[in-house]
């Protein structure tokens, strides 16, 4: 997806990508695996997104730690009742 002429193909049909799953939403189509390609085209070009949620999830389930975009380290948090 970072090669440039994939990238290039990529960028110029996403609008029409957008539109087709639109029209199918409208329409009531599920179109799930088109939907979802999307989804994880707009996740992999963001440079930030709200993951504090899985961050948060791991750390709790596994003791995994998390980063945090205010202050430079790694963090655990005590989750315990």
């Amino acid at each position: 997806m970072i090669a440039p002429p994939i990238a290039e193909k990529l960028n110029a049909n996403a609008e029409g990508a957008r539109t087709v799953v639109g029209l199918g939403i409208q329409l009531g189509i599920p179109l799930a695996a088109f939907s979802a390609s999307i989804a994880y085209f707009d996740s992999y070009r963001s440079g930030r997104l709200a993951s504090n949620l899985i961050q948060a999830q791991r750390d709790y389930f596994g003791a995994h730690t998390y980063e945090r975009i205010d202050r430079e380290g790694t963090f655990h948090t005590s989750w315990g009742a």
